[in-house]
């Protein structure tokens, strides 16, 4: 009898184990080659493991945690794979052909869909023949808000509790995921291991909001990517980072290591928790493909598609509570790294001009940092050299 074994996948080198979502087959069902069978999620991200062959699925663990390299169950290439056809009524030629699996959610998503109260006849399925997955159920509540407001936010997005059950004095109780529980580790060992600082700037938002005006209509129709201001504030980060290393830094056991490129993290938030997915080499990057690369992940994350390697390594984070309005923050360090840039909302705020109290575009921003290697008057320097940048954009496409 010829059996292949599903095995628990390597997921980068700092990913050791992983835990069973949920298993989109049955323990005996008949699977086709490339037709999805468990879905698994480890530290950093979820990710499903596909069927290599088809044939007959025996699953030997059910649930639970799992070392990489642990075989999980088999298929049986020799099992009959053939299934009789059943007679389903063609369809007017004006419609579309679905298959059974269509609007169909895997067990993973109906249990999921379950829990939240919703109607899985409002998602559409992103799976194989348009199934429901796991992932489409996290996303239905989010699925009509725009990426950015999505993703490009601040660690913690709020929940809505459930309209019917919310008020009755009920508690309830949910397991909490693989990648929270991480978060939950890293926050507090960042608390506990480094002398964190915060510090604050404002910065007048007029300039870029003017030349981003003038010009987002060309720029999305040569580069196919909208002008937003994150681009504007990751390439000032990777200047003023240049400018100042130490804030590019990292605290080792009787040296600093220094960086000689900006990988800077994008904090991303998604259904399942905080992700910090790297746009590497910023210094050597135009505002274009560092919103094509901010696009690319913030629709991944949507997608549940963000990878361990996407995640990896990074020597700056910068992080977006303004999307949720957020007016003032002090994010956390995202350990190893030294510091982290937190944007806020943009409020029009009375400042004072040449004597003048005029009406100006205002954001705050806020320098995290650990004050072990990074001295105060460091940290001030690169806020004011963010400030400088963003308030003459000028000086940062001639790189002044």
């Amino acid at each position: 009898m010829a059996k292949i074994e599903i095995k628990v996948p390597a997921a980068g080198e700092s990913v050791t184990e992983a835990d069973i979502s949920g298993w989109m087959k049955k323990n005996g069902a008949i699977v086709s080659a490339d037709e999805e069978l468990v879905e698994l999620e480890t530290d950093k991200a979820s990710m499903p493991l596909m069927a290599e062959a088809a044939g007959k699925l025996t699953i030997t663990v059910q649930d639970g945690t799992v070392k990489v390299g642990t075989v999980i169950g088999y298929i049986d290439t020799d099992a009959a794979v053939e299934k009789q056809p059943e007679p389903v009524a063609l369809p007017p030629k004006s419609q579309p052909t679905t298959s059974h699996a269509t609007g169909h959610p895997s067990p993973a998503a109906a249990k999921e869909l379950a829990t939240k109260n919703i109607d899985p006849t409002t998602i559409s399925g992103t799976g194989k023949d348009g199934r429901i997955t796991k992932m489409d159920a996290q996303n239905a509540a989010m699925a009509n808000a725009p990426v950015e407001t999505q993703y490009l936010a601040s660690p913690n997005t709020p929940t809505t509790p459930e309209s019917p059950q919310y008020g009755n004095r009920n508690t309830r109780s949910e397991k909490m995921s693989r990648i929270r529980k991480t978060i939950s580790k890293r926050l507090v060992e960042a608390q506990h291991t480094a002398a964190l600082l915060t510090t604050f700037n404002e910065i007048d938002m007029s300039a870029v909001m003017s030349l981003r005006k003038q010009y987002k209509d060309e720029f999305k129709e040569r580069h196919g990517v909208g002008l937003g201001f994150m681009s504007f504030f990751t390439k000032a980060a990777s200047v003023a980072l240049r400018d100042i290393p130490v804030v590019n830094a990292q605290v080792g056991e009787d040296e600093i290591l220094f960086h000689d490129y900006a990988d800077i993290g994008i904090a991303v938030s998604t259904p399942r928790g905080l992700v910090v997915p790297i746009v590497r080499n910023v210094e050597s990057l135009s505002l274009s493909q560092i919103e094509s690369s901010i696009l690319s992940f913030a629709k991944r994350g949507r997608d549940g598609k963000l990878t361990p390697e996407d995640m990896d390594g990074g020597t700056f984070t910068i992080t977006n509570g303004g999307v949720f309005g957020s007016m003032l923050s002090t994010p956390i360090v995202n350990r190893p790294q030294s510091a982290i840039l937190g944007m806020h909302n943009i409020v029009e705020r009375p400042v004072a001009i040449n004597g003048e109290v005029k009406i100006r575009p205002i954001m705050y921003v806020a320098l995290t940092y650990d004050h072990r290697i990074i001295d105060g008057s460091a940290a001030v320097t690169f806020l004011v050299k963010i400030k400088q940048l963003i308030e003459e954009p000028t000086r940062l496409l001639l790189d002044l």
